[in-house]
Formats: structure tokens, sequence, C-alpha cells
């Protein structure tokens, strides 16, 4: 039942962990089936204070639920989704049965809620003890629940049970002191069941209460019921309870525009309208649907206003506010009530002359009724605030591009851009389905070019229903076609330009220019520092102007001071900046961004790890601060794409010492993190410009970045190209630092392919280098590289020894990579040692701190190396599963370098648990993967494995060939292994007879 979180299994109690674990499995029940991302749970977790640790601990926290709920979390690519059947589940139980009350009849309605409200035990989420989960989560919950209270206490009086309404809600009054709707409902029960002094008494006791504690007194449909009591009869049964006076003159009136017939998507938002709607039993309720011209806010209005009409009874009104209308000013307040008194009834003599009087006689005209107003474009506060419904149970709608701040209680809802389903949706029921599956991917094209904008889609599937010839690949040329794109988003009366152009009309000088400039931003968003440089304003002066132009709903602001462009309101901006502002102020202020990004690029790829090279030294005052490890994976992770945009515009700038440097800043975060197709593409830009510019040791730079690439994307022969020449370059300018970063880098490529004399070597070079300069740091990086190629050479004693060196160099956090890399091959040796225990404490310790630092590569292998420990102690199903969290990461990350290898230690796992089949399948994938990358080595231990399957799994010809196979290439290696193949030769299986 709702109330604490609780799991329950074959009728008992399953434990869940502490608060932290019942806020996350709470959090992920409530929107179950959705995802549910992990700055939400930080939110619940911590309000606005988080740890620096919060997202490991989120992960721990689902590591443990998962094995509580083995089966139901899936990760997604910003959280978590649960996936459990919704009955099994009270919350959405309840809102079923609530919902299904919603449309039945009084009688069946009542069994129904009564089984909604069986669902509740308590208050949600007690002893969680967050603060955001109450005011975000919980207080919406309870009024869930207060709401359906009313509404089953409304049926029940319906149908008479006049003594089962007082049972229920007497105790419930001492509650919710003071919920006027409820202790209406239990004064009329008392009423209706001849206690009318109870019924009195009940009323005295909140009349006092609210005037003692809030100074009010009752609301007008109470003060109503009292002067009923004191003055009539009770009513007959099943009377209604409204308190409408005999002989007032209303008009019961729908005004709504017409629904269109092609109405598409937008079902979130109408389930938070009706949402809103169902809670408001007991006061009036507001809601703002905001968003930039073209989102469809009027047509969402609309379509609600018809699928709520029920609800409203006495009426739907609509007026238009002309916030946003060419050529007329916006309608005030005063002709508003004017016109929508004269709507519902009230003689145009009655209306009075001042905006005051005006609004009460509205108030005191609609009070008791349940109306539904909506207030259509509507421009500020002052000109909406008059115009509010007052009575419990009605709503006031408004829609508008401004903020409305003022609006205090209100409930705002941000429409935003169709997704790919619902566009498509709209081009099949304006063109029919067929048309758009004959085209389906030029359709979607199409779609990133309006993106998404309501009104754009709408245009364009206008425009082809009136030209049946046309094909969505003909209108994607036209719109592609240089200055065209805004002539043909356009048919008679509706313009996507000029939606956009009336909400920059209403800009002034600053905000203009600021929304100008904004349009030649380097890459598709940008945080507050990167605009205070595009604007050459301070940070404080430019988060004022950056928060105007988003509450007229011209710049979107995605995340916290983080902010983008729609497409086309884009598109919009640049046109119009090239038009107004003059060529050296727009390269002035581009050119302030990309050295804005540049010096913060240089700082952050500082707090990431060793560096090569010297920063190049910027203007001050352009540079973003960030106070640790933590911030630089956040700051790279929002303007990765933005990044590789300001190296591309160096390089078309033909500024190539700015464009290597840059590329050589963000390899690393591109590298860790799998951003493969970035770290080419940018480095290749950059390798470009500087052999256009004959920069050589800008191409020796780079071309260790794209060696790096290679070598973590498995292309192993690629990469020892790319490295070998740079290191040729590189002695010959004579570039020491850089010298060593290669040397590091072929350290890495050569242990792949088996080459660990080699590695060994190139390493220890790295190693002295680091000793003779007293960098510890790097010197921690190449005693761990060291103990990798140990623990290759099966020399687990001597790769303990070398992974201890690491950790003890290993003295602050901001080398915490090199232990969590070093604690990783400890694991590996203390399970080849037999050491089991402390393996797992090593990889234990090596996981967390990869997670807490977002070390994907790391994290890869020491699944793998975890599933090796497990073999160890012979636990088949665990080792498996490590083996394969592994692969799915790698694939996941785009980080292939060591699938050959994870492949072939799920093989021998397999092999040991007498899975042959299984075991021969990964093997045989492992021994081509390897085949194909030319790495050696692992071809090499492939085909050993392979080898020794038993006969019928491996026929004894292939066998003999894959063990001659593994001898030779070990042989040609100077491994040891080498003479393990030769004794499988000599003692073969059953397979080799």
């Amino acid at each position: 039942m709702l109330g604490p979180i609780t799991v329950w299994s074959d009728g008992r109690p399953v434990p869940v962990g502490g608060p932290r674990q019942c806020c996350v499995l709470g959090a992920l029940l409530v929107h179950l089936g959705r995802e549910v991302t992990i700055e939400q749970l930080i939110g619940y977790l911590w309000n606005d204070d988080p740890p620096r640790t919060a997202r490991s601990v989120i992960q721990v926290q689902i590591s443990h639920l998962r094995r509580t709920l083995p089966g139901t979390i899936a990760t997604t690519s910003g959280g978590y989704i649960l996936d459990v059947d919704p009955e099994s589940v009270d919350l959405h139980r309840f809102r079923r049965l609530k919902d299904g009350a919603a449309a039945a009849e009084p009688k069946a309605a009542v069994e129904l809620l009564e089984r909604a409200l069986e669902c509740w035990r308590g208050v949600p989420f007690s002893g969680v003890g967050s603060e955001y989960l109450d005011y975000s989560v919980v207080a919406p919950l309870k009024e869930e629940y207060w709401s359906s209270v009313i509404a089953w206490a409304t049926c029940a009086l319906e149908l008479g049970r006049y003594s089962d309404v007082v049972s229920r809600l007497t105790p419930m009054v001492s509650e919710e002191l003071f919920r006027e709707r409820l202790h209406h409902l239990l004064i009329t029960a008392l009423w209706r069941d001849n206690e009318r002094a109870k019924a009195l008494s009940v009323y005295e006791e909140l009349r006092t209460r609210l005037a003692e504690e809030l100074g009010v007194d009752p609301g007008p449909e109470l003060v109503a019921l009292h002067t009923r009591i004191l003055q009539e009869d009770p009513p007959e049964k099943g009377e209604g309870s409204s308190t409408e006076e005999p002989g007032t003159h209303f008009v019961v009136r729908n005004d709504l525009p017409r629904d269109l017939p092609d109405f598409t998507g937008r079902q979130d938002s109408l389930r938070r309208l009706d949402e809103a709607a169902r809670a408001g039993e007991d006061r009036a309720q507001v809601c703002v649907i905001t968003g930039s011209g073209g989102e469809g806010k009027t047509t969402t209005a609309v379509r609600f206003g018809y699928e709520a009409a029920k609800r409203y009874p006495d009426g739907q009104l609509f007026i238009d506010l002309y916030g946003y209308t060419t050529d007329r000013e916006p309608l005030d307040a005063a002709s508003a009530l004017g016109a929508l008194l004269r709507a519902v009834g009230v003689e145009p003599e009655a209306v009075p002359e001042s905006l005051d009087e005006r609004s009460a006689l509205w108030r005191a005209t609609l009070m008791g009724r349940r109306v539904l107003l909506v207030l259509d474009n509507a421009a500020s506060y002052a000109q909406v605030s008059p115009l509010l419904l007052s009575s419990p149970g009605s709503m006031t709608l408004i829609t508008t591009r401004n903020e409305l701040s003022g609006l205090s209680g209100a409930r705002f809802l941000s429409l935003g851009v169709f997704d790919e389903r619902s566009s498509l949706e709209l081009f099949g029921r304006v063109l029919g389905d067929e048309r758009v599956q004959r085209e389906p991917e030029q359709a979607r094209e199409i779609i990133r070019i309006c993106g998404g904008l309501p009104l754009a889609l709408r245009v364009v599937a206008g425009r082809m229903l009136s030209r049946p010839r046309w094909s969505f690949a003909h209108v994607a040329r036209r719109l592609g076609e240089q200055n065209r794109k805004f002539r043909e988003l356009q048919v008679e009366g509706q313009s996507v330009e000029s939606a956009i152009d009336l909400s920059f009309q209403s800009l002034n000088r600053d905000q203009s220019r600021a929304f100008l400039l904004l349009g030649l931003m380097i890459g598709s968003t940008i945080d507050l520092g990167g605009a205070a440089a595009l604007l050459d304003m301070t940070v404080e002066d430019a988060d004022d102007i950056l928060q105007e132009l988003v509450g007229v709903c011209l710049l979107e602001e995605p995340q916290g001071d983080v902010y983008r462009l729609h497409d086309l309101i884009g598109a919009f901006s640049r046109d119009r900046a090239t038009m107004v502002l003059a060529v050296e102020e727009i390269e002035a202020a581009r050119l302030r961004l990309a050295e804005q990004y540049m010096a913060t690029a240089q700082h952050a790829a500082d707090l990431l790890g060793p560096r090569g090279h010297e920063d190049v030294e910027l203007r001050p005052g352009y540079r973003t601060e960030l106070s640790g490890r933590e911030d630089a994976e956040e700051w790279f992770t929002l303007h990765q794409e933005n990044l590789a945009e300001t190296i591309e515009y160096f390089a078309s700038h033909d500024n190539g010492e700015y464009a290597w440097r840059m590329a050589d800043a963000v390899w690393r975060f591109y590298a860790l993190h799998g951003q493969m197709g970035l770290l080419i593409s940018s480095h290749q830009r950059a390798l470009q410009i500087s052999d256009k510019q004959g920069n050589r040791r800008g191409r020796a730079v780079t071309l260790i970045g794209l060696g790096i690439a290679h070598c973590l994307s498995g292309r192993f022969d690629e990469s020892l190209s790319l490295l070998t020449n740079a290191r040729e370059l590189l002695n010959s300018t004579g570039d020491s630092r850089g010298l060593i970063r290669v040397l590091a880098n072929l350290g890495m490529v050569y242990e792949r392919v088996g080459r660990l004399a080699d590695s060994a070597e190139a390493i220890q070079g790295v190693l002295d280098y680091a000793v003779q300069l007293g960098d510890t740091r790097l010197e921690a990086l190449q005693w761990g590289g060291l103990a990798v190629v140990k623990q290759a050479l099966g020399e687990h004693t001597e790769a303990l020894r070398c992974a201890e060196q690491a950790v003890a160099k290993t003295t602050g956090e901001d080398q915490d990579e090199a232990r969590a890399q070093a604690k990783r091959v400890m694991g590996e040796a203390r399970a080849g040692l037999g050491e089991l225990d402390l393996a797992f404490q090593d990889l234990d310790e090596a996981l967390e701190l990869s997670l807490r630092l977002h070390l994907v590569d790391n994290q890869i292998y020491v699944y793998n190396a975890l599933g090796i420990a497990h073999r160890a102690a012979e636990a088949w199903e665990e080792a498996a599963e490590s083996h394969g969290e592994a692969l799915a990461l790698a694939e996941k990350s785009g980080l292939r370098s060591g699938d050959a290898e994870i492949r072939t230690d799920l093989g021998i796992t397999y092999a040991a648990a007498g899975r042959y089949e299984e075991a021969a399948a990964e093997l045989e994938k492992a021994h081509t993967m390897a085949t194909e990358r030319s790495e050696r080595y692992m071809v090499a231990r492939a085909a050993l494995a392979l080898g020794r399957l038993p006969a019928p799994t491996m026929a004894a010809g292939r066998a003999r060939e894959l063990l001659k196979e593994a001898e030779e290439v070990f042989t040609e290696l100077g491994l040891a292994e080498a003479e393990e193949a030769r004794k499988a030769l000599e003692d073969p299986p059953a397979s080799l007879g």
C-alpha cells in the first residue's frame, strides 16, 4: 500500500535497504516505465547540495536494488528505468482505479474509489527525509489522495450514503484542518443525515480556526451552505449541493475555436492538464502553457477544452488577448473583462467602468460555477491577473510566450517541439500514411530541418497537400537551398518567420543585440561563461539578459545555465545578424567565444591527467574556473560537440596553432569516454591545417592523438604506424616531452599486440624520465602500465609488486586514475596467485574509483578481471555475467580494443564450466577478431583455448591446426605459453586421438 517504501514477495516483506535506497526505488516506482535521470535522483537524495561522489553513490544503490529486484532495472543514456507490472505497484493500481472511477456512474465510481483508497496506508516516502522529494513528488501524491477522497464522498452523497461519508470524513478533517471542500462535504452529509446541530458545530469550529490562525473567513460556498442549514429544511435525498440562487441570469456557452481534426501528439501535456483539473476540486486552478511561436500552445489548449468539457458544465470561454499579433495592440484587462462579462449574460449597461469593479463582478458572477477560461496569447501578468477565476473546480488556462512571473500557485507547462514519432504522425494524418511510408528517411530529414516545430511541419504538410506531386525529397531540397528556408515555410495565413519575428520585435536594444549574437555561437549550445565571452559582458549581466530571452521563449534553457536556440530560431537569428551587425563585430564575438573554449579546455585537461605540452597564453577573463576533476568532466561532457566545432573554427580561420592545441586539450576526455568519432574527426581536421601550414610539431602531436584513437578502436596496425611517424617527427624537432608521450602510448599498443618485451622497454623509458623529473603522477601511471605487462607475461608476483609501487605513488585525489588502474591489476594478479578474497577487495575498489572518475576503459577491464576472479572461485554464472558486462560496456562506449581479450576470457570461462559449445562460439569470434586486427598475442591465446576443447565440440584436425598456430605465435613473441601449446600437442585431448 502507498506509504513507506516496502517490497513484498510471496506475502512476506523483502528488505530494501536504508533511506537512500528506498528513495531511489521510490523514484523509479513513481516514474514506472519512464526514465529517471541521474540528475533527478541526485535532487531527490541531496536537494541542492549533492556530494562530489553523488553519481557513484547512486550507481551503488542501483547495484543493490538490482540484486533485490533482478532483471527489472535497465540503464539508459541518462539514467534508469524500472520495468515491473504496474498492477504490482500500489500507486499505479490506485491511479488506474481512480481514472476508471472518473468515467463511471456514481455507484460503480464509489466501489472503484473505495478500492483505490485501500491502496493507501500512510504518507508516501515516509522516513526517507528528502525535502525536494517532499514538495516535488510527495505533495502532488497527497493531492491525488485527497482528490480521490473528495470524489468518493461526492459520489456517496449522490447515492444517499450520508452515514458512510460522516464515518470516513470525520477523522480526516482533523488531518486537513483548512481543506474547505472536505469540510463542505462532511457538513452536507451531517445535515442530510438529520444531524443539523453537529453540522453547524463543524462549521463553527472551522470558521473559528480560519479566523484565529489565518485571519480569513470561510469561502462563499461554505457560507452559503451554512445559511441554508440555518434557514431551510434538509434537501430531499439525491438533491445536489449547488449554491446557485434561483433566477440567476447566467449564459452557459462554449467559445472554443475549432478543434483540429488532425491534432497530433501532446498526449503527455494533455495528461498533465487533466491531472491539474482533477486536483482542482477544492480550489480554482491556473495553468500556463508556455512556448515559442509555432509550438502549438493554442491548439493544445483548445484540444484540452473539448476533451474536458464535461468537467466544466458551466461553460468553456475563450478570449484572444492579442499579446503577439501584427498591427494590433494587446487587449487591456478592462476591455477583456467587459467582453467576458457580456459573454456570460451580464447586461452591457450593468458592466462597471473601473477595472477593479469589473474584476469583482467577474469573480462574483462565476463563484460556485465550474468554468474553463482560456486566455490565449497573454502578454503580461498585469493583463491576466484581473481575469483569473476564483471559483473552486474552475480552471484558467493561459497560453503565452512570456514567463508571467507573479502567477503564484499556477502550474506551468512548457510544450517544446515534436519528437520524431509525433512529427511523422502529423505528416501521416495530413498527407496519408502511404505517402509518408514511401519516403520515410526523406520525411525524417524534413523533420530535422524544421527542428520538430509544429507550425513548420504543418506548413510543409499544407503545401504538400495542395501539391500532390511534390515528394518529401523535393521539399527537403527546396528547404536546403540558400536563403530559401523561410520562404518555403509559409502558406496563406501561416509563416514561421513571422511567428519568430513577432517575438523579436518585442525585444529592447540590448536584448536584440544579445539574441543576434547568440545566433552566431560556435556549436549548438552555450553556457553562461561562454555567453559572457560571446556578448562581451560580465557573467552577472549575461545571466540577466539570457533569462530575459528565456522569458520570452526565444531562448531555451535545457539545463541550468546552459542555453540553446531552436534550429529555426537560430536560423532566423543568424540571417538577421548578418543584415544588422557589422562583420567586425561578428568576428570579434566568435573569436572571444573560441578563445574562452580554448582557455577552459586547457584548464580542464590539466585536471584530468598529465599533459605533454604547455598551454598557450590567452587574454585574461576568458576562462571558466573549475574546482576539480569532476567539474572538468562535467564541462567537457557539456561541450564535447562545441569543442570539435571550435577546432573547425580555428582551422577554417587558418589558426593552425590553436587548432592542434585545442585538439590536444580534448583528446583525453574523448578517449576516456569512448568518443572515437569526435576524437578522430577533430584530430584529422587539426592535422589537415598543420600539414597545410607546414607545422611539424602540430602534425606530430595530432598523430599521437590519432594513434591513441585507433588503438582504443582496436586498429592496432594503424595506431603503430601513426605513433611511429610521430616519434620520427618529434626526434627531428627535439621535443623531449612529446617523445615521452609517444613512448608511453607505444608501450600501450605494444602490449595489445603481444610485443610485451617492446612494451616493457617503452614503459621503462617513460618511467625513468618521470623519476628524473620527480613527476610522481606520471611515475604512478607508468608503474601501472608495467604491471599490466607483467600480468600479461603471467608474472603475477612481479605484476603485484609493480602495481603496489603505483599505489604507493598515488598520494592525492588527482592521482585516483592511476590508483584505479593499479588496483585493477593488483586484483588480477592476486586472482592468479589464488588470493581471491584480496583480489575481490582490490577489484571492488578499482570499480568504485572507475565509476566515480568515469574511467570507462578501466571499468571494462575491471569487469573482465572480476570474471576471471569469479572463474577462479568456480562461480561460473557470476564469471560469465561479469565478462558480459565488460562486452556490453565496450559496445556502448565504442572502446573496442579489449573485445578479443574479453571474448577469449569468456570462452575460457565457458570451457571451465563445461559449456563447450558456448566456449567454442566465443573463442572463434575472438580468434577471428584478433586475426583481423593483427593482435598476435590474443590470436595465440584464443587458438590455444580452442585447441584444448574436447570432442565432439572441436574436430581433431582443426584442434591440431589451432595448437600449432598458438605454438608458432607464442614462440615468435618469445612467450612462455609456447611450451604450454607444445605440451597440448604432445598430450592431446580426446579430440586429437
